[in-house]
Protein backbone atom coordinates (compact mmCIF):
# COMPACT_ATOMS: atom_id res chain seq x y z
CA UNK A 1 0.00 0.00 0.00
CA UNK A 2 1.58 3.68 -0.30
CA UNK A 3 2.00 6.01 2.09
CA UNK A 4 0.22 9.12 2.97
CA UNK A 5 3.03 11.84 1.70
CA UNK A 6 6.45 11.61 0.10
CA UNK A 7 8.50 15.27 0.44
CA UNK A 8 10.67 14.80 -2.21
CA UNK A 9 13.92 17.37 -4.08
CA UNK A 10 14.23 18.98 -0.83
CA UNK A 11 17.25 20.17 1.74
CA UNK A 12 16.98 18.65 5.06
CA UNK A 13 17.59 20.21 7.84
CA UNK A 14 18.51 18.52 11.03
CA UNK A 15 19.65 19.73 14.06
CA UNK A 16 23.13 18.47 13.24
CA UNK A 17 23.54 18.18 9.52
CA UNK A 18 21.65 19.21 6.12
CA UNK A 19 21.70 17.45 2.89
CA UNK A 20 19.65 16.28 0.30
CA UNK A 21 17.05 14.19 0.31
CA UNK A 22 13.23 13.08 0.45
CA UNK A 23 10.97 11.56 3.23
CA UNK A 24 8.14 9.54 3.38
CA UNK A 25 4.66 10.28 6.05
CA UNK A 26 2.09 7.65 7.33
CA UNK A 27 0.06 7.79 9.75
CA UNK A 28 1.49 11.18 11.06
CA UNK A 29 4.74 9.63 11.17
CA UNK A 30 7.97 9.79 9.40
CA UNK A 31 8.47 6.50 8.11
CA UNK A 32 11.32 6.94 5.81
CA UNK A 33 14.37 9.23 5.04
CA UNK A 34 16.25 8.39 1.94
CA UNK A 35 17.32 9.01 -1.78
CA UNK A 36 14.27 9.59 -3.79
CA UNK A 37 14.68 6.55 -5.72
CA UNK A 38 14.46 4.57 -2.08
CA UNK A 39 10.53 6.13 -0.79
CA UNK A 40 7.66 4.24 -1.42
CA UNK A 41 4.77 5.23 -3.62
CA UNK A 42 2.95 7.64 -1.59
CA UNK A 43 -0.51 8.98 -2.75
CA UNK A 44 0.75 12.46 -2.76
CA UNK A 45 4.14 13.48 -3.75
CA UNK A 46 5.57 17.16 -2.56
CA UNK A 47 7.75 18.94 -4.33
CA UNK A 48 10.50 20.51 -2.04
CA UNK A 49 12.80 21.70 -4.69
CA UNK A 50 14.77 25.08 -3.84
CA UNK A 51 13.55 24.59 0.25
CA UNK A 52 14.66 23.52 3.13
CA UNK A 53 12.63 20.55 5.16
CA UNK A 54 13.12 21.00 8.65
CA UNK A 55 11.23 20.22 11.41
CA UNK A 56 8.29 21.71 12.99
CA UNK A 57 9.34 25.20 15.14
CA UNK A 58 8.22 24.16 18.73
CA UNK A 59 7.32 27.33 20.59
CA UNK A 60 7.73 26.32 24.70
CA UNK A 61 6.32 30.47 25.48
CA UNK A 62 3.24 31.55 24.27
CA UNK A 63 -0.24 33.44 26.16
CA UNK A 64 -3.25 32.39 24.04
CA UNK A 65 -6.96 33.28 24.95
CA UNK A 66 -6.76 34.22 28.52
CA UNK A 67 -6.13 37.71 30.40
CA UNK A 68 -2.89 38.29 28.29
CA UNK A 69 -3.86 37.90 25.09
CA UNK A 70 -7.47 38.28 22.72
CA UNK A 71 -5.98 35.42 20.89
CA UNK A 72 -8.61 32.22 20.94
CA UNK A 73 -7.09 29.01 19.83
CA UNK A 74 -7.94 28.90 16.75
CA UNK A 75 -6.69 32.54 15.45
CA UNK A 76 -3.35 31.72 17.68
CA UNK A 77 -3.00 28.49 16.57
CA UNK A 78 -3.65 29.95 12.85
CA UNK A 79 -0.72 32.37 13.45
CA UNK A 80 1.60 29.93 14.38
CA UNK A 81 0.74 27.32 11.28
CA UNK A 82 2.05 30.71 8.98
CA UNK A 83 5.02 30.59 11.20
CA UNK A 84 6.41 27.34 10.60
CA UNK A 85 5.33 26.61 14.10
CA UNK A 86 3.77 23.25 14.72
CA UNK A 87 3.06 22.88 18.83
CA UNK A 88 3.37 25.20 21.58
CA UNK A 89 3.72 25.16 24.81
CA UNK A 90 0.47 27.69 26.56
CA UNK A 91 -0.18 28.70 30.55
CA UNK A 92 -2.66 27.20 32.59
CA UNK A 93 -3.66 29.26 35.56
CA UNK A 94 -4.25 28.53 39.15
CA UNK A 95 -7.38 31.14 39.19
CA UNK A 96 -6.64 34.22 41.00
CA UNK A 97 -8.69 37.29 41.89
CA UNK A 98 -7.14 40.88 40.70
CA UNK A 99 -6.39 43.61 38.58
CA UNK A 100 -4.94 41.59 36.24
CA UNK A 101 -7.86 38.77 36.03
CA UNK A 102 -10.44 38.06 34.15
CA UNK A 103 -11.59 34.95 37.01
CA UNK A 104 -14.63 35.58 39.28
CA UNK A 105 -12.89 33.60 41.74
CA UNK A 106 -9.70 31.52 43.08
CA UNK A 107 -9.61 28.08 41.38
CA UNK A 108 -6.78 25.20 41.58
CA UNK A 109 -4.25 24.34 39.07
CA UNK A 110 -5.85 21.06 37.53
CA UNK A 111 -9.13 23.20 37.01
CA UNK A 112 -6.70 26.34 34.81
CA UNK A 113 -5.53 22.48 32.68
CA UNK A 114 -8.74 21.36 31.90
CA UNK A 115 -9.62 24.43 30.78
CA UNK A 116 -7.33 25.49 28.60
CA UNK A 117 -7.63 21.92 27.15
CA UNK A 118 -11.47 22.33 26.75
CA UNK A 119 -10.05 25.84 24.94
CA UNK A 120 -7.29 23.98 21.89
CA UNK A 121 -10.31 21.84 20.89
CA UNK A 122 -10.14 24.48 18.44
CA UNK A 123 -6.25 24.08 17.70
CA UNK A 124 -4.82 23.71 14.32
CA UNK A 125 -1.54 22.70 15.35
CA UNK A 126 -0.75 20.74 18.53
CA UNK A 127 0.05 22.24 21.72
CA UNK A 128 0.68 22.17 25.82
CA UNK A 129 1.09 23.81 28.53
CA UNK A 130 2.81 25.09 31.56
CA UNK A 131 1.34 25.32 34.91
CA UNK A 132 1.19 28.70 36.19
CA UNK A 133 1.35 29.01 40.02
CA UNK A 134 -0.23 32.28 40.87
CA UNK A 135 -0.94 32.49 44.45
CA UNK A 136 1.12 31.48 47.56
CA UNK A 137 -1.17 28.49 48.66
CA UNK A 138 0.09 25.43 50.30
CA UNK A 139 -2.47 23.69 48.35
CA UNK A 140 -1.16 23.82 45.34
CA UNK A 141 1.67 21.31 46.42
CA UNK A 142 -0.35 18.64 46.25
CA UNK A 143 -1.91 19.51 43.01
CA UNK A 144 2.13 19.32 41.49
CA UNK A 145 2.01 15.03 40.97
CA UNK A 146 -1.30 15.32 40.02
CA UNK A 147 -0.67 17.82 36.63
CA UNK A 148 2.91 15.99 36.10
CA UNK A 149 0.70 12.29 35.66
CA UNK A 150 -1.50 14.73 33.40
CA UNK A 151 1.77 15.13 31.07
CA UNK A 152 2.06 18.97 32.16
CA UNK A 153 5.50 18.64 33.69
CA UNK A 154 6.82 22.48 34.18
CA UNK A 155 5.72 25.17 36.41
CA UNK A 156 5.86 28.71 35.82
CA UNK A 157 6.19 31.20 38.80
CA UNK A 158 6.58 34.96 38.43
CA UNK A 159 8.81 37.29 41.10
CA UNK A 160 6.55 40.07 39.83
CA UNK A 161 3.03 41.24 39.33
CA UNK A 162 0.24 40.79 41.81
CA UNK A 163 0.83 37.16 40.90
CA UNK A 164 4.32 37.49 41.93
CA UNK A 165 5.46 34.79 45.04
CA UNK A 166 7.89 35.47 47.45
CA UNK A 167 11.23 33.77 47.81
CA UNK A 168 10.11 31.48 50.86
CA UNK A 169 6.91 30.36 48.92
CA UNK A 170 9.08 29.80 45.32
CA UNK A 171 11.68 27.75 47.87
CA UNK A 172 9.06 25.37 48.94
CA UNK A 173 7.79 24.59 45.29
CA UNK A 174 11.01 24.16 43.86
CA UNK A 175 12.22 21.25 46.41
CA UNK A 176 8.60 19.54 45.32
CA UNK A 177 9.33 20.19 42.03
CA UNK A 178 12.65 18.53 42.44
CA UNK A 179 10.91 15.83 43.77
CA UNK A 180 8.88 14.97 40.86
CA UNK A 181 11.79 15.63 38.55
CA UNK A 182 9.93 18.63 36.62
CA UNK A 183 10.99 22.13 35.74
CA UNK A 184 10.46 25.15 37.73
CA UNK A 185 10.25 28.05 35.16
CA UNK A 186 11.10 31.59 35.83
CA UNK A 187 9.70 35.19 34.45
CA UNK A 188 11.99 37.05 37.04
CA UNK A 189 12.27 40.85 37.72
CA UNK A 190 13.11 42.18 41.37
CA UNK A 191 9.47 43.71 41.85
CA UNK A 192 10.70 46.10 44.51
CA UNK A 193 13.41 47.84 42.27
CA UNK A 194 10.64 48.03 39.24
CA UNK A 195 8.10 49.54 41.84
CA UNK A 196 9.98 52.22 42.88
CA UNK A 197 10.53 53.13 39.55
CA UNK A 198 7.82 53.02 38.34
CA UNK A 199 6.24 54.83 41.11
CA UNK A 200 8.70 57.44 40.78
CA UNK A 201 8.16 58.25 37.21
CA UNK A 202 4.51 58.56 37.23
CA UNK A 203 5.46 61.21 39.62
CA UNK A 204 7.52 62.61 37.79
CA UNK A 205 5.01 62.58 34.66
CA UNK A 206 7.70 60.22 32.32
CA UNK A 207 5.21 58.97 30.88
CA UNK A 208 6.61 58.79 27.02
CA UNK A 209 7.15 55.32 26.33
CA UNK A 210 11.24 55.99 25.83
CA UNK A 211 10.89 55.82 29.55
CA UNK A 212 9.68 52.60 30.06
CA UNK A 213 12.92 50.75 29.32
CA UNK A 214 14.65 52.43 32.62
CA UNK A 215 11.29 51.42 34.95
CA UNK A 216 12.72 48.00 34.46
CA UNK A 217 16.29 48.05 34.41
CA UNK A 218 18.42 45.13 33.58
CA UNK A 219 20.04 44.63 36.98
CA UNK A 220 16.71 44.06 38.05
CA UNK A 221 16.39 41.33 36.14
CA UNK A 222 19.76 39.67 37.05
CA UNK A 223 19.22 40.24 40.80
CA UNK A 224 15.63 38.02 41.10
CA UNK A 225 17.23 35.60 38.50
CA UNK A 226 20.10 35.12 41.16
CA UNK A 227 17.95 34.24 43.57
CA UNK A 228 15.62 32.01 41.87
CA UNK A 229 18.57 30.15 40.51
CA UNK A 230 20.15 29.47 43.26
CA UNK A 231 16.96 28.36 45.09
CA UNK A 232 16.54 25.99 42.72
CA UNK A 233 20.35 24.32 42.67
CA UNK A 234 20.17 24.36 45.95
CA UNK A 235 16.79 21.93 45.89
CA UNK A 236 18.26 20.19 43.04
CA UNK A 237 15.74 20.73 40.36
CA UNK A 238 15.91 21.73 36.86
CA UNK A 239 15.40 25.52 36.15
CA UNK A 240 14.07 27.13 33.32
CA UNK A 241 14.75 31.10 32.82
CA UNK A 242 12.18 32.33 30.36
CA UNK A 243 12.88 35.28 27.77
CA UNK A 244 16.31 36.29 29.55
CA UNK A 245 16.78 39.84 27.72
CA UNK A 246 19.88 41.19 29.09
CA UNK A 247 23.63 40.45 29.28
CA UNK A 248 23.28 40.18 33.48
CA UNK A 249 21.05 38.14 33.60
CA UNK A 250 22.26 35.48 30.61
CA UNK A 251 25.75 35.86 32.92
CA UNK A 252 23.83 34.45 36.13
CA UNK A 253 22.78 31.78 33.85
CA UNK A 254 26.43 31.03 32.78
CA UNK A 255 27.38 30.67 36.31
CA UNK A 256 25.26 28.31 37.74
CA UNK A 257 25.42 26.01 34.59
CA UNK A 258 28.15 23.95 36.19
CA UNK A 259 27.61 20.73 34.93
CA UNK A 260 24.92 21.96 31.98
CA UNK A 261 22.47 19.46 33.37
CA UNK A 262 20.01 21.60 35.98
CA UNK A 263 19.93 24.95 34.31
CA UNK A 264 18.68 26.26 31.16
CA UNK A 265 17.09 29.10 29.76
CA UNK A 266 15.78 31.15 26.73
CA UNK A 267 15.52 34.54 24.74
CA UNK A 268 12.90 35.66 22.54
CA UNK A 269 12.69 36.59 18.86
CA UNK A 270 12.85 40.17 19.76
CA UNK A 271 15.82 40.67 22.01
CA UNK A 272 17.57 39.54 19.05
CA UNK A 273 15.89 41.33 16.27
CA UNK A 274 15.13 45.18 18.00
CA UNK A 275 16.58 47.31 20.79
CA UNK A 276 15.45 50.10 22.55
CA UNK A 277 14.93 52.57 20.19
CA UNK A 278 11.92 50.61 19.01
CA UNK A 279 10.23 52.86 21.79
CA UNK A 280 10.73 56.03 19.97
CA UNK A 281 9.51 54.43 16.92
CA UNK A 282 6.46 52.20 17.86
CA UNK A 283 6.15 53.61 21.29
CA UNK A 284 3.57 51.46 23.17
CA UNK A 285 3.27 48.96 20.56
CA UNK A 286 6.69 47.72 21.55
CA UNK A 287 5.68 47.63 25.61
CA UNK A 288 7.00 44.05 26.78
CA UNK A 289 7.90 42.57 30.10
CA UNK A 290 11.57 42.43 30.72
CA UNK A 291 11.72 45.44 28.13
CA UNK A 292 13.65 45.23 24.72
CA UNK A 293 17.04 46.55 25.98
CA UNK A 294 20.52 47.82 24.32
CA UNK A 295 21.81 46.85 20.91
CA UNK A 296 24.72 45.43 23.33
CA UNK A 297 22.47 43.15 24.61
CA UNK A 298 21.15 42.00 21.77
CA UNK A 299 24.82 40.71 20.80
CA UNK A 300 24.72 38.85 24.24
CA UNK A 301 22.28 37.29 23.44
CA UNK A 302 23.67 35.82 20.19
CA UNK A 303 26.68 35.20 22.12
CA UNK A 304 25.29 32.91 24.96
CA UNK A 305 22.54 31.30 22.46
CA UNK A 306 26.32 30.13 20.61
CA UNK A 307 27.70 28.97 23.83
CA UNK A 308 24.62 27.41 24.97
CA UNK A 309 23.89 29.24 28.24
CA UNK A 310 20.78 30.03 26.36
CA UNK A 311 19.60 27.20 24.34
CA UNK A 312 15.69 28.10 23.04
CA UNK A 313 14.18 30.85 21.47
CA UNK A 314 10.34 31.51 21.79
CA UNK A 315 8.08 34.45 20.88
CA UNK A 316 6.52 35.30 24.56
CA UNK A 317 3.40 35.87 21.72
CA UNK A 318 0.56 37.94 23.34
CA UNK A 319 -2.22 38.77 21.35
CA UNK A 320 -3.12 42.54 21.61
CA UNK A 321 -4.59 45.10 19.93
CA UNK A 322 -4.35 49.05 19.32
CA UNK A 323 -6.78 50.08 21.38
CA UNK A 324 -5.05 49.19 24.69
CA UNK A 325 -1.60 50.18 23.49
CA UNK A 326 -2.81 53.87 21.88
CA UNK A 327 -2.50 55.24 25.86
CA UNK A 328 -1.61 58.11 27.20
CA UNK A 329 0.78 56.97 29.74
CA UNK A 330 3.26 53.87 28.82
CA UNK A 331 2.47 52.22 32.17
CA UNK A 332 -1.84 52.54 31.05
CA UNK A 333 -0.47 50.27 28.03
CA UNK A 334 -1.20 46.24 27.86
CA UNK A 335 2.00 44.50 27.94
CA UNK A 336 3.19 42.34 25.22
CA UNK A 337 3.39 41.65 21.39
CA UNK A 338 2.09 39.09 18.82
CA UNK A 339 5.07 37.50 16.97
CA UNK A 340 4.39 33.44 16.34
CA UNK A 341 3.75 34.42 12.82
CA UNK A 342 6.96 36.13 12.26
CA UNK A 343 9.39 34.29 14.71
CA UNK A 344 11.08 32.17 11.70
CA UNK A 345 11.74 34.42 9.77
CA UNK A 346 12.82 37.15 12.11
CA UNK A 347 14.99 34.84 13.50
CA UNK A 348 16.14 33.01 10.16
CA UNK A 349 16.97 36.78 9.05
CA UNK A 350 18.83 37.94 11.73
CA UNK A 351 20.76 34.89 12.68
CA UNK A 352 21.50 33.06 9.49
CA UNK A 353 21.73 36.03 6.85
CA UNK A 354 23.05 38.72 9.53
CA UNK A 355 25.46 36.68 11.36
CA UNK A 356 26.23 33.69 9.23
CA UNK A 357 24.77 31.21 11.80
CA UNK A 358 24.23 27.49 10.59
CA UNK A 359 20.65 25.97 9.55
CA UNK A 360 20.99 23.55 12.21
CA UNK A 361 21.62 25.95 14.59
CA UNK A 362 18.17 27.47 13.84
CA UNK A 363 16.63 24.16 14.05
CA UNK A 364 18.50 23.23 17.62
CA UNK A 365 17.40 26.85 19.24
CA UNK A 366 13.83 26.66 17.29
CA UNK A 367 12.53 22.96 17.76
CA UNK A 368 15.06 20.00 18.78
CA UNK A 369 16.08 21.80 22.16
CA UNK A 370 12.75 23.16 22.77
CA UNK A 371 11.41 19.59 22.48
CA UNK A 372 14.00 17.99 24.51
CA UNK A 373 13.91 20.38 27.33
CA UNK A 374 10.19 19.85 27.78
CA UNK A 375 9.68 16.09 27.05
CA UNK A 376 8.42 16.45 23.56
CA UNK A 377 9.91 13.27 23.31
CA UNK A 378 8.27 12.81 19.48
CA UNK A 379 8.77 16.16 17.95
CA UNK A 380 11.68 17.86 17.28
CA UNK A 381 13.12 16.14 14.74
CA UNK A 382 13.22 14.35 11.45
CA UNK A 383 14.14 11.24 12.52
CA UNK A 384 11.89 7.86 11.80
CA UNK A 385 9.17 7.42 13.93
CA UNK A 386 8.76 10.93 14.96
CA UNK A 387 5.50 13.01 14.48
CA UNK A 388 5.39 14.24 10.79
CA UNK A 389 5.01 18.05 12.43
CA UNK A 390 7.73 19.86 8.87
CA UNK A 391 7.99 23.01 7.74
CA UNK A 392 9.21 23.76 3.90
CA UNK A 393 10.98 26.79 3.88
CA UNK A 394 12.12 28.74 1.06
CA UNK A 395 15.45 30.64 2.64
CA UNK A 396 15.56 32.99 -0.66
CA UNK A 397 12.17 34.50 -0.95
CA UNK A 398 12.40 38.06 0.35
CA UNK A 399 9.07 39.77 2.03
CA UNK A 400 7.58 42.63 4.12
CA UNK A 401 6.44 42.19 7.04
CA UNK A 402 2.87 43.56 7.27
CA UNK A 403 0.17 43.72 10.04
CA UNK A 404 -2.75 43.61 7.79
CA UNK A 405 -1.79 39.98 7.17
CA UNK A 406 -1.55 39.00 10.61
CA UNK A 407 -4.24 35.57 11.75
CA UNK A 408 -3.43 36.66 14.92
CA UNK A 409 -6.69 39.10 16.52
CA UNK A 410 -3.46 41.06 17.34
CA UNK A 411 -3.43 44.47 15.20
CA UNK A 412 -0.05 45.47 14.76
CA UNK A 413 3.16 44.11 14.33
CA UNK A 414 6.53 45.53 15.95
CA UNK A 415 8.14 44.29 12.53
CA UNK A 416 6.03 45.89 10.94
CA UNK A 417 7.69 47.32 7.63
CA UNK A 418 10.98 44.88 8.50
CA UNK A 419 12.14 43.33 4.99
CA UNK A 420 13.63 39.17 5.70
CA UNK A 421 14.46 36.82 3.13
CA UNK A 422 13.38 33.62 3.93
CA UNK A 423 9.58 32.60 3.92
CA UNK A 424 7.31 30.08 5.32
CA UNK A 425 5.94 27.80 2.08
CA UNK A 426 4.13 25.01 4.06
CA UNK A 427 3.65 23.51 7.44
CA UNK A 428 2.40 20.30 8.36
CA UNK A 429 1.45 19.12 11.73
CA UNK A 430 1.34 15.45 11.91
CA UNK A 431 1.36 14.37 8.06
CA UNK A 432 -1.70 17.34 7.68
CA UNK A 433 -1.01 20.83 5.37
CA UNK A 434 -1.91 23.09 8.16
CA UNK A 435 -0.57 26.06 6.12
CA UNK A 436 0.25 26.73 2.42
CA UNK A 437 1.55 29.65 0.37
CA UNK A 438 0.45 32.17 3.47
CA UNK A 439 -2.93 30.87 3.96
CA UNK A 440 -3.91 28.12 6.63
CA UNK A 441 -5.06 25.33 5.62
CA UNK A 442 -6.00 23.28 8.54
CA UNK A 443 -8.78 22.85 10.22
CA UNK A 444 -9.52 23.81 13.86
CA UNK A 445 -9.70 20.51 16.12
CA UNK A 446 -6.59 19.36 14.45
CA UNK A 447 -4.86 20.16 16.92
CA UNK A 448 -3.95 17.78 19.83
CA UNK A 449 -3.24 18.42 23.41
CA UNK A 450 0.40 17.04 23.63
CA UNK A 451 1.01 14.88 27.06
CA UNK A 452 4.17 15.54 27.57
CA UNK A 453 7.27 12.94 29.60
CA UNK A 454 9.56 14.32 32.20
CA UNK A 455 12.46 15.62 30.73
CA UNK A 456 16.14 14.23 30.80
CA UNK A 457 18.39 16.91 30.96
CA UNK A 458 21.35 15.00 31.13
CA UNK A 459 21.26 14.80 27.42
Amino acid sequence: MPVDTVISGGTLVTSTDMFDASLAIDGGKIVAVGTDESMPDADEVVDASGMLVMPGIIDPHVHIEDHFSVDTYETGTGAAALGGVTTYIDFAWQAWVGELSNYEEEGTLMEGIEEKKEKGKKAIIDYSVHGALTRQDPAVLDELEDAVEAGVTSFKMFTAYEIGLDNGFMNTVLQRIAELDAVGVFHTEDPDVCDELTAQFQEEGKGDPTWYPQSRPDYAEAMAAEDAVRMATEAGAKYYGIHTSCRKSADVLEQFQVDGSLVRGETCTHYLALDDSIYGELGNQAMIAPPIRKPDDNEAMFEHLQKGTLGVVSTDHCGYKLEGKNVDNWWESTFGANGLQASLPVVHDEAVNNRGFSYPFLVRVMSTYPAQTFGLTEKGSLDPGSDADIVLFDPNETYTIKAEDNASAADFSIYEGKEVTGRVKQTYVRGECVAKDGEVVGSPGHGEFVVRDIPDWSV
